[in-house]
């Protein structure tokens, strides 16, 4: 089944709630009791966020996480509070940024990306009265700690037969914006997912930055330049994990009049004008989900600490189409999605 911009989520806060349990701005307040295990007492609920590289108008990944956080500053009229990261950043940076969230008293904190790993594990200990969370981590643990995790090589997987189904070339490509764990995880399962749809398929592939270096997440620019580089080699679609660094792909494709494929959103939603024509889907993640059902849980006294891991069984994550001529091959794609729900297709999630 196809997945349309906001994806169907209404399990997914009863999975959540199950797979927690298991484990263990606005300008108005709301009070609320929040406490890991049973609160005792009230305390006005002021929620944070602090961004990935990239930040909010990424319209992907941190944008997503921002359309998580502005519902629930808006369902629940809490006061809410952001803060952008800035390039060339370290930890120190990103400790000083959750530091400056907790002691203006924004009790409710979400850390944006995997980055925020090391210096979510200085800072948590040093608050115990307030609840974080963070996305695409599961190290960081605590009392006071949630993570959300996702099967992002499955939704790579289905795009990865989508990338090679459409292909006229034989020849697809996948862009990533860092070359990291996470970002390989995406590659793999696309060149999976390719190979599954066309055995006869080639993949290229390239990355924007190498670690420690995370600019490739925010630099269209240089993600233009490499996706050019890979429809110069005979690529005809590219699947791009890049963050902002995706429109720059979705230029290249414009400019070459070849296809790409989005990530984390759906990103034909948000895309230039110019450029939409050209985009044939995106993969989908739950990000915006995840951030609203954390805030929820707090608001609702039932957080829970402990690693939250969302993928197609559990409808948080997906896939989507937006052009009509390549819709014909829902059909297929919807068959490997069957199969990886039912286990008879394992997504790889390393290269």
């Amino acid at each position: 089944m196809r997945y349309p911009r906001g994806m169907k989520f209404a399990a997914v806060a009863a999975v959540m709630a199950l797979a927690l349990t298991a484990c263990g701005g606005s300008d108005s307040d709301s009070s609320s009791s929040s406490d890991s295990s049973s609160s005792s007492s009230a305390q006005t609920l002021k929620i944070g966020l602090a961004f990935d590289i990239g930040g909010r108008g990424d319209k992907s990944f941190n944008d997503s996480a921002a359309a998580g956080f502005d519902k629930a500053a808006k369902e629940f009229k809490l006061e809410s509070k952001e803060l952008a990261a800035k390039d060339g950043e370290v930890d120190a940076d990103k400790e000083a940024r959750l530091k400056e969230l907790a002691d203006a008293g924004y009790n409710t904190i979400v850390a944006v990306g995997f980055a925020y790993a090391n210096a979510l594990k200085a800072v948590a200990p040093d608050y115990p009265d307030t609840k974080f969370q963070i996305i695409d981590d599961a190290s960081v643990t605590g009392d006071n700690v949630a993570s959300y995790t996702f099967k992002e090589n499955e939704a790579a997987y289905l795009v990865g037969a989508l990338a090679a189904l459409s292909s006229k070339s034989g020849t697809v490509g996948f862009v990533g914006g860092v070359n990291n764990p996470l970002i390989q995880k995406f590659q793999a399962g696309f060149q999976a997912g390719a190979k599954a749809a066309k055995p006869s398929i080639k993949v290229l592939s390239t990355y924007i930055s190498q670690p420690p270096d995370f600019s490739g997440f925010a630099a269209p620019d240089k993600g233009k330049v490499a996706a050019t580089g890979l429809y110069e080699r005979g690529a005809d679609v590219i699947y791009a994990a890049a963050g902002l660094s995706n429109n720059g792909v979705f230029e290249a494709a414009a400019a070459a009049k070849k296809w790409a494929i989005g990530t984390d959103s759906d990103q034909y939603q948000t895309a230039a004008a110019a450029v939409k024509p050209y985009i044939i889907g995106s993969a989908l993640k739950g990000v915006d989900t995840a951030v609203y059902e954390f805030i929820k849980s707090v608001e609702g006294n039932s957080f829970k600490a402990g690693n939250t891991v969302l993928g197609l069984k559990e409808d948080g994550v997906g896939y989507v189409i937006n052009n009509e001529q390549f819709k014909q091959y829902a059909t297929q794609i919807d068959k490997f999605k069957a199969d990886i729900i039912s286990g008879k297709i394992t997504a790889p999630d390393k290269l």
